[in-house]
């Protein structure tokens, strides 16, 4: 059976990663049994979760997995889409992935009201001595990662901007279809659901991302539609 790594359930969400919930997605869509088990990511491959455990053979990432149940199992989610439909999932994963996650990470680490409500729990088991220096010491690495990446040089309005043409962007995508290429769930949903349903559905107040899912009624219907569909013992 397959073991899936996972931090665990936080702000009303199944897991605190978008990259888990798509972990558990891409499980859900291929039919194959799996179990949960909470990881460390001092142990983790690369340092990071999510990762499976198939019958003794680690795989990291979440995209990597996906490729492994392919690979292993032929199941390559993802009958029936032509060429140019491959290719423009990929590149909505990519969306997801690599500007749309940094949004995320944006509002819930660098503002203090959303930290607070949200990272800022996991570290109550810090001794309060040393919670407040952990605390900066970790922020300021966010920080930096998120100068890195690029989003962190922006003004708040140009990120509102970024993030309101990305949500923009998978509800042109989705339209009136029930998932994200048309009539059947494909590897693309796990991703585009992991990711709204974090920014609709976590308990962090009125965030930024809240508010773009919100102004698209065809992409708030679809998280509860899927939600219902996969995910029936999430209430929210």
């Amino acid at each position: 059976m397959i073991t899936l790594y996972v931090f665990g359930p936080a702000f009303g969400l199944p897991d605190a990663s978008p990259f888990v919930l798509k972990a558990e997605m891409l499980l859900k869509l291929s039919g194959l049994p799996y179990r949960k088990q909470r990881g460390s990511m001092r142990t983790a491959p690369k340092g990071k979760l999510p990762y499976i455990d198939d019958d003794g053979t680690p795989v990291p990432d979440s995209t990597l997995i996906r490729l492994h149940l392919a690979e292993r199992h032929g199941i390559t989610l993802d009958e029936g889409l032509s060429d140019a439909n491959r290719a423009l999932a990929w590149s909505v994963e990519c969306l997801c992935s690599d500007h749309l996650y940094w949004c995320v990470v944006h509002e819930r680490w660098m503002d203090d009201a959303v930290f607070a409500r949200g990272p800022g729990v996991f570290f109550q088991r810090v001794p309060l001595l040393l919670r407040g220096m952990v605390i900066r010491m970790i922020r300021r690495k966010v920080r930096g990662n998120l100068h890195g990446q690029g989003l962190g040089r922006f003004s708040p309005e140009e990120r509102q901007r970024l993030l309101q043409l990305d949500i923009a962007s998978l509800a042109a995508l989705l339209a009136d279809q029930p998932y994200m290429l048309g009539v059947a769930p494909c590897w693309l949903d796990a991703t585009v659901f992991a990711f709204l349903a974090s920014a609709l559905l976590a308990k962090l107040g009125d965030t930024p991302s809240q508010q773009a899912v919100q102004q698209h009624p065809n992409l708030q219907a679809y998280v509860e539609r899927l939600r219902r569909q996969y995910f029936p013992d999430w209430t929210t």
